[in-house]
């Protein structure tokens, strides 16, 4: 079977991220020819230890990925655009709107309009998150589900899926958009919960002190990365998709309580205890979620490879080799 993107021109926005660092280690062993882009923002989990041991193999340039003058020069005759940078916390966002604006908005409008002057032949995947369907009306979620987003984040991520959908739409350009749900793995941002909760659950899981869960009833998908990656590299070959959206999901459904005694189950002298969900973070929680990925997985033939306990059993291995690097 021939290897789509074997020397292939790759550009990666947030390459030094947590998804964006994993798959350009995927690239790189698949021969492509890799350049990121990081401004390795604290807020949005950029670290070089990412790309450790493959440095020399790819191009990584320290720049502002919302920069037309640093992004056109960079897409010119590249044949795949990944559009990853960005900010996840709904936290942040809500208290800095205007800096989640910048990132979430901006960033991948100027990366859209750096390719409709510079090299319109790209091929564009988005990153999108299943935020922008709010607080779900039924289960699982598909993709004809109304998207009403309970938080800023929510709100630019669904103004970047509509500038993908438009630049294909009037400027013929090459767009896929992935919703993705709770994506976890090797790399991922532990010292804090602006990535993801689970992030925090790791680190407290691993210092052998107790981790608080919120609620513990809410059903969640989780994706291992490398699942992810693979879902992103189906993406970017999948033929006539242009401008359209695709749900991800996991292996199965797991509420959060169960989830946390599977990660006890799996590192011991890990504990956890529940308590009731703060009031100022409730107000943004969209309560149950899990996706039907259907769409994306007849289109593309992918489905998750990596089961729930051995993808937290990787991660929890990769922290116990790498743990001065993340903390």
């Amino acid at each position: 079977m021939s290897n789509p993107y074997h020397d292939k021109k790759v550009l990666i926005t947030g390459g030094l991220g947590f998804i964006g660092s994993n798959l350009a280690r995927t690239l790189v062993r698949e021969g492509a020819r890799v350049t990121l882009i990081d401004n390795l923002s604290p807020r949005c989990g950029g670290n070089q230890f990412n790309v450790a041991g493959i440095e020399r193999k790819l191009r990584i340039v320290f720049g502002n990925a919302q920069d037309p003058a640093v992004l056109k020069p960079l897409l010119a005759g590249q044949d795949f655009l990944f559009n990853l940078a960005g900010q996840t916390s709904h936290q942040d966002s809500m208290l800095a709107p205007f800096e989640d604006l910048h990132v979430n908005c901006e960033g991948p409008l100027a990366a859209l309009e750096a390719a409709r002057l510079v090299n319109p032949e790209v091929r564009i995947v988005f990153a999108s998150t299943r935020q922008v369907y709010g607080r779900p009306q039924y289960y699982p979620v598909d993709e004809k589900h109304p998207v009403l987003p309970v938080d800023i984040n929510g709100v630019h991520k669904l103004a970047g899926e509509f500038y993908h959908q438009l630049y294909s739409q009037v400027h013929g350009l090459k767009t896929v958009i992935l919703r993705l749900t709770n994506t976890i793995g090797p790399r991922m941002h532990i010292r804090d919960a602006r990535q993801t909760f689970f992030g925090v659950w790791i680190r407290c899981a691993m210092e052998e002190q107790p981790f608080e869960v919120w609620g513990g009833s809410q059903l969640r998908d989780f994706t291992y990365i490398d699942d992810a990656v693979a879902a992103l590299l189906a993406a970017g070959t999948c033929p006539h998709s242009s401008g359209d959206i695709f749900n991800l999901g996991g292996d199965r459904v797991i509420s959060l309580s169960d989830l946390a005694k599977m990660l006890v189950e799996l590192r011991p002298k890990a504990s956890f205890k529940v308590r009731r969900y703060p009031a100022a973070r409730k107000v943004i929680d969209i309560g149950d979620y899990f996706a039907d990925d259907r769409k994306f997985r007849e289109q593309t033939g992918w489905q998750p490879a990596t089961p729930l306990p051995a993808a937290i059993s990787r991660t929890l291995r990769f922290y116990d080799s790498h743990w001065k690097e993340y903390v």
